[in-house]
């Protein structure tokens, strides 16, 4: 998905009881960024700060989704250790990866896999993407995102 895109066919697992789907979602701006894995140091860090702005977001009509492959459980271990205030979704078969364009090929150290991108799309209030961050380094990402909003 890319910028002027609009978000379609749209379903958010947030629990086995719980799924958005674009119709949730419109009448507010909307972050969904995705990560790579739950309780690791930059997923982490990155949860943590959008948890910490949450109400600064909330100030500009917006919601905030986090994606990994994470199973729900593993995203409710990892939403009760650091007490987290921000929905996770799981997306264990990549569906949203893929429709995204973050489930990318990567390397380390010379040897190749798949993996999730670490991107942020920000979407208005009828889920048109208005701004999208690839690569995202997760130092100052938050702030990077709330001054966009604000500006």
């Amino acid at each position: 998905m890319k910028e002027n895109e609009i978000i379609k066919d749209l379903k958010l697992y947030i629990s086995k009881d719980k799924t958005l789907t674009e119709n949730d979602l419109k009448g507010k701006k909307n972050i969904i960024y995705f990560y790579p894995k739950d309780d690791t140091p930059g997923c982490t860090k990155e949860a943590i700060s959008f948890s910490e702005h949450l109400q600064d977001f909330k100030v500009h009509n917006t919601q905030i989704f986090g994606v990994s492959k994470d199973s729900e459980e593993k995203h409710n271990k990892f939403i009760n250790k650091y007490n987290l205030k921000i929905n996770l979704i799981s997306d264990l078969d990549c569906i949203l990866c893929k429709k995204f364009n973050v489930w990318v090929e990567k390397s380390m150290y010379g040897k190749k896999y798949m993996g999730i991108e670490r991107s942020t799309f920000l979407t208005d209030e009828n889920l048109k993407i208005i701004k999208v961050w690839r690569k995202v380094k997760v130092s100052g990402h938050v702030s990077d995102v709330l001054n966009y909003l604000e500006n």
